[in-house]
């Protein structure tokens, strides 16, 4: 139990690490002001989400592994996010439509877990729900503004949709882990999760006048440690000063 509580309790840790150093990326970049601090807020939000559950992490392993650890100390195949969070920006579009997929997957998540008879995931969960919320209203509004806008923000939303669909299905892929995890009560039925999530993504698109993908081939492998090519650039970067300066404090 412990093992696959480790594990359950790192790849949620690993997905919002990722996506939160994607959104970073942008940090004074963005379109305009307003917006660029918004998006550098959300990654923020995302990174004390995932300190929480590193922190959480290393206390179930028992094997005296901080925070830093886990993100910094830990190769390629050893982390377990799936493939839609290190995927690239690309354009805005293409940015707000990977957050939008993965907004619509979190708040549902995070409100299950929040009956988790886990007490730590359920406290943690509970603490992201409201700023979960709000990731799913502003990703939304702007799918929104994009595809009930002009022809080319159209063209660039739905681009970006066709682009990502094919990494939707790991968010709601069972395996051993997630398995143990559902009969014992921590983890909450992804068969509920995952209609929560289509609901919306059909309620939204369909006021952003924007198709829904057809479902065909999922890219999968995230969970087992199997990443795209960008994976690892990601961590060559995120890594670097730690690596570099080892055992360095502040």
């Amino acid at each position: 139990m412990s093992n696959a509580l480790f594990q359950y309790t790192l790849r949620l840790a690993d997905d919002l690490l990722i996506l939160n150093h994607r959104l970073s990326e942008w940090c004074g970049h963005g379109p305009i002001l307003e917006e660029d601090i918004a998006l550098t807020n959300r990654a923020l939000d995302h990174l004390g989400e995932a300190r929480n559950l590193f922190t959480y992490a290393g206390q179930v392993e028992g094997k005296n592994r901080s925070e830093d650890d886990l993100a910094y100390l830990r190769m390629e195949r050893q982390f377990t996010n799936v493939k839609l969070m290190e995927q690239p920006n690309g354009d805005y579009a293409h940015t707000m439509a990977r957050s939008f997929l993965f907004d619509a997957y979190h708040l549902p998540l995070m409100q299950a877990l929040t009956k988790s008879t886990d007490a730590q995931l359920a406290a943690i969960a509970g603490k992201s729900v409201k700023e979960a919320t709000y990731h799913l209203r502003a990703s939304s509004e702007w799918m929104i503004r994009f595809g009930d806008g002009t022809e080319k923000s159209h063209q660039r939303a739905q681009a970006a949709l066709d682009n990502l669909w094919t990494f939707t299905g790991e968010l709601f892929e069972n395996d051993p882990v997630l398995e143990e995890m559902t009969k014992a009560g921590i983890a909450p039925d992804m068969a509920a999760v995952k209609a929560a999530w289509s609901k919306t993504v059909d309620e939204v698109l369909a006021e952003a006048t924007l198709k829904r993908p057809a479902d065909g081939f999922m890219a999968t492998g995230g969970r087992k440690g199997l990443h795209s090519e960008h994976m690892g650039f990601i961590l060559a970067e995120m890594q670097h000063v730690t690596r570099a300066y080892p055992g360095a404090e502040w």
